[in-house]
């Protein structure tokens, strides 16, 4: 079985979001599960630099210009560059310019990638052509269509990421990317009289699948769908879209082997995590103080996170004696209002406005409560950092946090399953209500230490994934 995952980018060669982190570990653990697995990226500068082993397998004229095929290798992994320096030899995003205005010829730069895919099981390079061909997000949209267009040369998965992000651009463009004009209706990728490159992996793929089963099913509705509960709906009834949960890096996040930590640990040994906890502290302006639980922020700074519900029960939590540490960048609205709250409380909130990965990692390993009330989550990885780091994630009951994070409800704890806080109404008063029950399981440490194991003992590995997508793919054989 072989497969190309077509993607736009791959951690750490290249992250903007979740979509790298997934790129940069689902195909090693896929190759460890037998599967012959490639990766198709565009030729963005920070990637080329990455693999400078990468040489010319194939050279084409295409509707973008000339490009050439490069195939190297990162990690173990077979990867694949479009070498088109006119197409993506820009500073910066690979998105857009540094007004963050979308490049005008986005069209051709993620259509090419998609042609580019479907290529690649016509033979662009000779002495590999895959089974299946998996897209990923509105980037790789397009390369179901083109499939479809020469025939279906190989079975093709379209991943959801995001659905919010939808790759649209005006109809007049299907005369520059070579896919036929009868694709562009409703029953194709038409929409909304526009082209969308996401509703092109929509349709055309043989199968959907979304990044967690709760987001799968939430697609289905208007509240989610963004206008494609129609054709998702249909999908789901044909039994063509499933949802898989993302998995957890363990060769990066693992608080035995975190050499980002000060004081390394594992679930027989979380005393050590206290010396996290202090070092944090210091680093973050906060008291430092064992015997009052420290919560955590590590996201973008936006509403569809659900931070600006954490700005309004910031009082109730600080009332109760707890302390906030938050690192994040977004909204300057929210910016300023955690930076605010950060002066008026010193010693009880630290605020680092921006991104570090490393740091991201004690915060990981120092915080007791890392809090994620996102309105829509479809899958989340942060909260499955703090179960593996025995930080108890606080979560809204949507997409992937639904199905990765259990209540310490007395019945789960009874059970033994009890991972986190899981709360249901996108409102302050009901995260405030969850937070309060973290404070009464934090007055029980016996109880909490218990929940802590209970979390880190939880299989959410990227093995899990491989097999799934496994099954997936020799099913559609």
């Amino acid at each position: 079985m072989q497969v190309l995952h077509v993607c736009s980018e791959m951690f750490p060669l290249l992250k903007t979001g979740g979509l790298a982190d997934v790129i940069g570990a689902l195909p090693a653990a896929q190759i460890a599960d037998g599967v012959d697995v490639r990766v198709l990226l565009p030729g963005f500068p920070d990637i080329r630099r990455g693999i400078p082993d990468a040489h010319v397998v194939s050279r084409r004229d295409t509707f973008a210009g000339k490009i050439s095929l490069l195939f190297g290798h990162y990690n173990g992994v077979g990867i694949y560059l479009i070498d088109a320096p006119h197409l993506y030899e820009r500073p910066g995003s690979p998105y857009h310019d540094t007004n963050l205005y979308a490049y005008t010829d986005n069209v051709l730069r993620f259509a090419l990638l998609g042609w580019v895919g479907c290529e690649m099981a016509c033979g662009l390079d000779p002495f590999w052509r895959p089974d299946v061909v998996h897209a990923h997000d509105w980037h790789a949209g397009l390369a179901p269509a083109y499939l479809a267009a020469r025939g279906r040369p190989a079975k093709s998965v379209f991943t959801v990421h995001n659905l919010a992000y939808q790759g649209m651009f005006y109809a007049k463009h299907m005369d520059d990317i070579e896919l036929p004009w009868s694709f562009f209706n409703m029953h194709g990728l038409e929409f909304n009289g526009q082209l969308s490159f996401l509703k092109a992996g929509l349709y055309y793929a043989d199968h959907i699948t979304a990044v967690s089963p709760t987001y799968a099913r939430e697609i289905t509705e208007p509240q989610f769908a963004y206008g494609m509960e129609g054709l998702l709906r249909q999908r789901h009834l044909e039994g063509r879209l499933s949802g898989i949960l993302n998995g957890v890096d363990e060769k990066i996040w693992n608080p035995e082997s975190d050499l980002l930590l000060a004081s390394r640990y594992t679930r027989d040994t979380l005393e050590e995590k206290a010396e996290n906890k202090r070092q944090l502290q210091i680093a973050m302006g906060l008291k430092v103080n064992d015997k009052v639980p420290l919560f955590a922020v590590v996201s973008r700074l936006t509403n569809q996170k659900g931070l600006d519900l954490v700005l309004e029960a910031l009082p109730g939590l600080l009332e109760q004696g707890g302390q906030l540490a938050l690192l994040g960048a977004g909204d300057p609205v929210l910016q300023e209002g955690f930076l605010a709250a950060a002066a008026e409380h010193p010693g009880q909130v630290g605020v680092q406005i921006g991104y570090h990965e490393a740091f991201s990692h004690r915060i990981m390993g120092g915080a007791d409560v890392i809090l994620v009330p996102s309105r829509f989550e479809p899958c989340g990885l942060t909260q499955l950092y703090g179960l593996k780091y025995g930080t108890l994630p606080l979560v809204r009951r949507t997409g992937g946090l639904a199905d990765t994070v259990s209540d310490s409800s007395l019945e789960n704890l009874a059970d033994g399953i009890a991972s986190g806080f899981v709360f249901e109404d996108s409102n302050a008063w009901s995260l405030l209500r969850a937070i309060r029950r973290a404070f009464v399981l934090w007055s029980r440490p016996s109880l909490w230490r218990f929940v802590q194991r209970q979390a880190m003992a939880m299989d959410f590995s990227w093995q899990v994934a491989a097999k799934s997508y496994r099954e997936l793919y020799y099913r559609l054989k």
